[in-house]
């Protein structure tokens, strides 16, 4: 990541100018009048992210003009970072936040080339900006590009098994322990629905455990939805459904890059991780619709759908990591369809016990350019959870509000005196945007390093 940067002022550098397009009229009529003009004449709509190269200064210098600000002005400057020719840069003015700036370019740069190997392309280089944060960016650089690569790496290579081995990686970088339980063993240590949600595969299910930090500090407790890959089970999902199922361990991906995050930055917090890895697929041994499948809370669950997966391996990690009485406890799931109905792509749909956690977390979701919006456990439609026969089916009577729906059933699996956080994410971004190609998606990553580090290096 810090192939990006560089901190040689003595390079010869191609200038760039930052400007914000609000400015960009102001700009140019206190620029010299060829540059003006010249503008004025190729961007007559100017728009964020946009990129222009201006006429050499005195020195023969390669200068060019990126507009920022818009509906997103972080990812305008990722924009800009994309779009610009190969070659080292540095800013003609100082950037008014040097960490962010640097941090956009950092992730503006962002290829999947697992596949298809970009070798020999030159990168685009920024020096570093006076005051920026460097651990930081390159911190948050490698905790993003950690959860995208997961995410758009397809199940041929990413089950339970490369999902355990991508953990184990980071457990090694930063010193934390790691035990997985597989296959049969999750009966034993009393993971039934992780179990019953797995057994039909060929690659066994396990639930990922990694434990870092001082045990004397703060519990905080991440747990992500490892299904790397949905068929929908029985109920089984239509083939366009099925299209981007590699993401359905996104919330691993997401908890994982979180995790290093909080590795990398010595958060004083005593850090577990929770993921239960596996493929909900279709056998002779598959759970079935109308099965009432045990948990470890020691609720009863009749499965409604087997296609409602996604909350069935997190009842049970999420019951483990109560056990210990964590001071927070976060889930990150791609847990539902009716969140993306709801709030689209760019939106992970956000619920919180206290509600007030919710609001912190949104707020700096929107301070950070990496928003999340806050969604209801609307208590009154928690009854139309209800079985006649087990203690709680997977999916409600109705067919509305269904991210509500799988919020208020995780809820009954952590006790109302432990602080939880539940994000509905999608991990994907359907088209190509600023800074954002098509493909995986870290989403809330800035914003809930922003929060954790408040909480408990800030307060503490």
């Amino acid at each position: 990541m810090s192939s990006f940067f560089f901190d040689d002022p003595t390079k010869s550098l191609r200038e760039l100018q930052l400007v914000d397009v609000s400015d960009f009229a102001s700009w140019a009529d206190e620029a010299p009048s060829d540059v003006a003009a010249w503008a004025r004449r190729n961007l007559p709509e100017p728009a964020s992210a946009a990129v222009l190269a201006l006429p050499d200064g005195d020195e023969g210098q390669c200068r060019y003009l990126g507009l920022t600000g818009g509906p997103e002005p972080f990812w305008s400057v990722a924009g800009v970072a994309r779009q610009l020719p190969p070659g080292d840069y540095r800013l003609a003015s100082p950037a008014d936040d040097p960490t962010a700036t640097a941090l956009a370019w950092g992730l503006g740069q962002y290829g999947f080339d697992r596949y298809r190997p970009a070798a020999g392309r030159p990168p685009r280089r920024l020096m570093w900006p006076d005051g920026a944060d460097r651990q930081q960016v390159v911190a948050q650089i490698q905790a993003d590009t950690l959860t995208r690569n997961l995410v758009n790496t397809p199940a041929e290579d990413m089950g339970p098994e490369e999902l355990e081995a991508a953990a184990r990686s980071l457990a090694g970088e930063w010193g934390a322990d790691l035990d997985v339980t597989v296959g049969e063993d999750l009966l034993e240590a009393g993971l039934p629905a992780i179990h019953a949600v797995g057994r039909a595969a060929s690659r066994a299910p396990r639930l990922i455990d990694l434990t870092w930090g001082n045990p004397e500090h703060p519990r905080l407790t991440l747990v992500g939805k490892g299904v790397c890959f949905d068929s929908g089970g029985l109920d089984i999902k239509p083939a366009a459904g099925m299209r981007l199922m590699k993401t359905d361990m996104g919330g691993a991906a997401h908890v994982l890059g979180l995790a290093s995050l909080v590795m990398a930055s010595a958060l004083p917090v005593r850090l577990r991780v929770l993921v239960p890895a596996v493929e909900n697929s279709i056998s002779g041994n598959a759970y079935r619709p109308g099965d009432i499948v045990a948990t470890r809370a020691g609720l009863t669950v009749e499965i409604g759908n087997t296609d409602a997966e996604g909350r069935m391996v997190l009842c049970d990690a999420l019951s483990l990591a109560c056990e210990e009485t964590p001071d927070l406890v976060i889930d990150m799931a791609t847990l539902t369809g009716a969140a993306r109905v709801a709030l689209g792509p760019d939106l992970p749909a956000l619920f919180a016990r206290p509600l007030e956690l919710a609001r912190q977390l949104e707020q700096m979701g929107h301070e950070q350019g990496d928003p999340l919006w806050t969604m209801p456990l609307w208590a009154p439609y928690d009854a139309e959870l209800k079985s006649p026969v087990a203690d709680i089916n997977n999916i409600p009577s109705g067919g509305f509000a269904g991210a509500v729906f799988g919020g208020l059933f995780l809820q009954r699996f952590v006790p109302a005196e432990i602080g939880w956080m539940h994000i509905d994410v999608f991990s994907w971004n359907p088209r190509n945007r600023a800074g954002r190609p098509e493909g995986g998606a870290a989403q809330g990553l800035r914003a809930l390093a922003t929060f954790l580090d408040a909480r408990y290096r800030a307060a503490g």
